[in-house]
């Protein structure tokens, strides 16, 4: 039988999953993404060590396949973290770490953090600080107008306050 037809995973051909990709920009992370980078290690350091007993299960061989793929990624974050402090910028402009008040062209407000890209959630207003949006604001100043280049047509947003709050150390 052709081996096409042959259904196996990963860890039984011996063939490894390709790397997640590193990022190209500095990982700038805030403390509240440092330590969930830290966070994230552990967890699966600990998954990785409760399934190596297990590893000649050819299931427990592919999720630890899986587990080692992606803690090699999280510790390739957190080795090149270039942490910053949000209080420790300048409170006169925006920058990473600092929340940013708005209102769009409609006059609806907004409010955004600019964060790492492992923190970026869009669902909680922050956005990674090489995002679009956060390449409009960075160097704005309250009272400025931004345009954001968006898919969607470009938009204006005004500036309305820019603040560096003392960020959690947890996640």
């Amino acid at each position: 039988m052709s081996r096409a037809f042959v259904k196996e995973n990963d860890s039984e051909t011996g063939c490894e999953l390709p790397e997640r990709p590193q990022s190209d920009h500095t990982n700038y992370v805030t403390p509240a993404g440092l330590a969930t980078l830290q966070s994230q290690a552990e967890a699966l350091d600990q998954d990785r060590r409760q399934l190596l007993p297990r590893k000649e299960d050819a299931l427990v061989r592919g999720r630890l396949v899986m587990i080692e793929r992606d803690l090699r990624y999280v510790q390739g974050r957190l080795d090149s973290a270039v942490l910053i402090h949000p209080a420790t910028q300048p409170t006169d402009s925006i920058l990473f770490g600092a929340m940013v008040n708005l209102t769009d062209e409609n006059g609806n407000p907004h409010e955004y953090a600019i964060v790492g890209e492992d923190e970026a959630d869009i669902a909680l207003g922050k956005v990674s600080w090489v995002s679009p949006l956060a390449r409009a604001l960075i160097g704005a100043h309250v009272g400025d107008s931004v345009k954001w280049q968006r898919p969607a047509g470009e938009l204006e947003l005004e500036i309305t306050n820019i603040r560096y709050p003392e960020m959690k150390e947890t996640a």
